[in-house]
């Protein structure tokens, strides 16, 4: 697994770890330290990020000393459990939610998914047929403007409009839930496909903590795992594609936006992929965030509004540029996943998210939810 060296030590980053005897806790980073600062004045990550003075709070905080980076990477295995100590996604409390088809590249692939009814071997001759209408037509339109509606009209005439088209050149984005509070596995953990994917990949995306107040408080990495099979072949099929047992992962750390790092930084951010088969197999990817097509604020803002509060927040996936098309066995059937790979995610100040592919029903069962938590901090003096 890679290391976990600290991206930037000037960074304010914070996270949650399961401690054995304890449970679940709340982190920061101190050099290459691992802190714990859980106390009763802010128990969750959703307590911390609901302060205005949550940089400050984390700078000032005493905690404990319980560990190195090294020492959690190393116990952060996909088949780590309660008796161990181990990496968890940094939040909790918060909806896990996710926009798609942000992108312009990753529209195209999207039609394509779309007109081959999640047929991966159909999928190249509609490739070069939507390329040869589309090409790069697409590159720098503003959602919903004059522009977009024009485009609009020129792939209706052609037969090629698309679901996927309207969210992605039309006025109002795609935000999806991709799992419930505390569903999310961090780094190091196993990642999982349901079953009946023959046709699927990482989608190497920016993670962004909003709080009640819709204030965007950080940033994260985040694997938002893709059944394009399933999803292709209907976009009622939508949770089953996108809300299983171990479907994201999000982590290693939370980096809150402090005098270091802010929303500059996430509209410039450039995130590397890479994908290591146990067949020798390797996939490298990449996803700029400057390239996307809407603005991360904007997509926060049609999450959550006067339309729908969430009083404990969101983490939101902001989408990717990434969409395989490299073969892997079969020349025109592009990606796959195959049990076994592992998939790393890195950003130069965010870190690096490792996770290894299992069959969602052979990911450690998802058991510890909002009640156990509760139940937790309760018996600990906590709340």
């Amino acid at each position: 697994m890679t290391s976990l060296t600290n991206p930037d030590p000037n960074g304010t980053f914070v996270g949650r770890i399961w401690r054995k005897a304890a449970g679940p806790s709340l982190v920061t980073l101190r050099g290459d330290t691992v802190v714990d600062i859980t106390c009763a004045e802010v128990p969750t990550m959703r307590d911390l990020l609901e302060r205005d003075d949550a940089v400050e709070w984390v700078r000032g905080a005493k905690g404990k000393a319980i560990g190195t980076l090294d020492e959690f990477n190393a116990a952060s295995t996909p088949d780590a459990g309660d008796e161990d100590m181990r990496l968890l996604a940094p939040c909790d409390l918060q909806a896990v939610k996710a926009c798609g088809v942000t992108f312009a590249e990753s529209m195209v692939e999207r039609v394509i998914e779309e007109q081959a009814a999640g047929d991966a071997e159909r999928a190249e001759e509609i490739r070069a047929r939507v390329a040869a209408r589309i090409g790069d037509s697409l590159n720098g339109i503003e959602p919903g403007s004059e522009q977009a509606m024009q485009v609009k009209s020129v792939l209706q005439a052609e037969g090629l409009w698309s679901q996927y088209l309207e969210v992605g050149i039309g006025p109002d984005a795609e935000v999806f839930t991709k799992g419930q509070p505390l569903s999310s596995v961090g780094c190091g953990a196993a990642v999982g496909l349901h079953p009946v994917s023959k046709w699927n990949n990482p989608e190497p995306e920016i993670v962004i903590a909003v709080n009640s107040r819709r204030q965007i408080k950080g940033a994260t990495l985040g694997n938002d795992v893709n059944l394009r099979d399933v999803e292709g072949r209907s976009a009622l099929l939508l949770g089953k594609a996108k809300d299983n047992n171990a479907s994201c992962a999000i982590g290693p750390f939370l980096r809150l936006f402090d005098d270091t790092y802010g929303m500059a930084d996430v509209e410039r951010a450039e995130l590397t992929l890479k994908v290591t088969g146990e067949d020798g197999f390797v996939l490298d990817g990449h996803s700029s965030m400057t390239k996307i097509s809407r603005k991360p604020a904007d997509l926060a803002a049609q999450t959550c509004g006067p339309h729908h509060q969430y009083p404990d927040g969101f983490f939101l996936f902001l989408g990717t540029l990434f969409a395989p098309i490299q073969d892997r066995d079969t020349k025109g059937q592009g990606f796959t996943h195959k049990i076994g790979d592992v998939v790393t995610i890195s950003e130069p100040k965010l870190g690096t998210l490792t996770n290894t592919v299992r069959l969602s029903t052979e990911c450690p069962p998802w058991t510890f939810g909002t009640s156990a938590l509760m139940r937790n901090l309760a018996a600990r003096g906590l709340i």
